[in-house]
């Protein structure tokens, strides 16, 4: 599904990571931790194709990302729903509006999904908020609905790059709940986190591969977290 063999990137003149080889199957969840500036964020952008590896090959759905041209990483990027850090909206479209943006853009008829949108703002808790706009939301509500705008086109693969970042514990914890029942679907899910206590709380909800990066290296973290 995705696949990186010893991947480097470079960044600004040093190496932000090296050496990396890593292999996310099919139905698969996995925490990737590590300190702030260890490349968290740089891995899930080669996991995705925002970034193209300086040496080794990444692999996205069985094709070299080197060898694909801009409308197959596009393609490919419509399998996979990336919550980035920042949960960037426009302010003038409300939430159903924002998270139907993808069907927008890859030429859907988002007034053929509006049942499914009703349905995916149902499940995020959003039903109340869906004529909100983004700047009336809560920093809760805006990582839900980043999720429900990740998960709109039905993706293989879900990447969230530290979605608990700026939440409360129970939210942090019922964003944890939505990624597991993700998981439970079938859905491959990789979440980029620094926070311990979030991976030991899945462990009694989902077997999870947990990931360290150290020394520019993904190393598989020990059975102490």
């Amino acid at each position: 599904m995705i696949e990186l063999e010893n991947v480097a990137y470079n960044y600004g003149g040093g190496e932000l990571l090296s050496d990396v080889t890593l292999k996310v199957a099919p139905g698969s969840f996995h925490f990737l931790t590590g300190p702030s500036g260890s490349g968290k964020t740089t891995l899930l952008k080669l996991c995705y194709a925002a970034l193209i590896p300086t040496s080794g090959h990444a692999t996205l759905f069985d094709r070299d990302v080197r060898e694909m041209d801009r409308d197959g990483i596009a393609l490919a990027r419509r399998r996979i729903g990336v919550v980035h850090q920042d949960c960037q909206f426009l302010d003038h479209l409300s939430i159903a509006e924002n998270v139907a943006l993808p069907l927008v853009v890859s030429g859907r008829d988002a007034l053929a999904e509006q049942a499914n949108l009703k349905d995916l703002l149902s499940w995020v808790g959003l039903s109340q908020r869906a004529n909100a706009l983004p700047p009336e939301l809560s920093g809760g509500e805006r990582q839900r609905a980043a999720l429900a705008r990740a998960v709109i086109m039905s993706p293989d693969v879900i990447l969230a790059d530290e979605p608990t970042g700026n939440v409360d514990w129970d939210m942090s914890q019922r964003l944890l709940t939505l990624l597991v029942e993700l998981n439970r679907m079938g859905k491959t899910v990789m979440v980029a986190t620094h926070d311990l206590g979030l991976i030991r709380a899945a462990k009694s909800q989902v077997q999870a591969r947990v990931l360290r990066i150290a020394a520019r290296r993904v190393q598989l973290a020990g059975a102490d977290l």
